[in-house]
């Protein structure tokens, strides 16, 4: 579980496909109203506040996607609310009258996300693309001094899908942020028709 900060009311945390495992929830146990769901975010309040100082109290505003091959992404802003509040009590004995009040949204995402650390990779990835005939057509970001890659294999078959995967693996990590993020916090370099773009300038 990874825990970083947007802004002085909001955070980011990445839960792993293991991390959901070693608890005992399968992903799509996250789009339901159960126990081990309640305790998986508290565990991530009291993780937050020990790691960030983030004060979970009052209404909170919870975003969830979930990414291919990667892990889920929660979003937590505090102070955002409406009139559908689902009540997530602590599981502290001390703060048995506290209840998170949520306004969750649960999205799924298909768009696959890897970040590298310096641009040679991203040129040598694209060029193993290139050439396997992956020409998806792939966005250029820089984000927090990384480079990402990012492809909506929409529509590809099952087969394709894994290649890009397994591909970008070679040369990058699986990135722990949603394209919303990427569009909102990052600075796009390669719009459209990255893989081709990259390939055709670096030879």
């Amino acid at each position: 579980m990874k825990i970083e900060r947007l802004s002085q009311d909001k955070i980011r945390i990445f839960l792993t496909f293991d991390d959901l495992l070693e608890r005992g929830i399968q992903k799509e146990d996250m789009w339901r109203e159960i126990p081990k769901v309640h305790e998986l975010f508290s565990e991530m309040m009291e993780q937050a506040y020990s790691e960030l100082g983030f004060d979970a109290s009052g209404p909170l505003a919870v975003e969830v996607f979930a990414l291919p091959a990667q892990g889920m992404v929660v979003i937590v802003t505090r102070g955002k609310t409406d009139s559908h509040h689902i009540g997530y009590p602590e599981t502290d004995d001390d703060h048995d009258d506290e209840v998170y009040e949520m306004e969750v949204t649960l999205e799924q995402s298909d768009t696959v996300m890897y970040a590298f650390r310096d641009f040679e990779d991203v040129i040598s990835v694209s060029k193993k693309l290139l050439s396997s005939g992956i020409t998806e057509d792939g966005r250029l970001y820089a984000y927090q001094g990384k480079y990402m890659l990012a492809f909506d294999p929409a529509g590809s078959e099952p087969s394709k899908y894994h290649a890009i995967i397994a591909l970008l693996a070679e040369y990058g990590d699986a990135a722990s942020v949603t394209s919303a993020v990427l569009e909102e916090y990052g600075k796009v370099v390669i719009a459209a028709g990255a893989v081709k773009e990259i390939c055709n300038h670096f030879e």
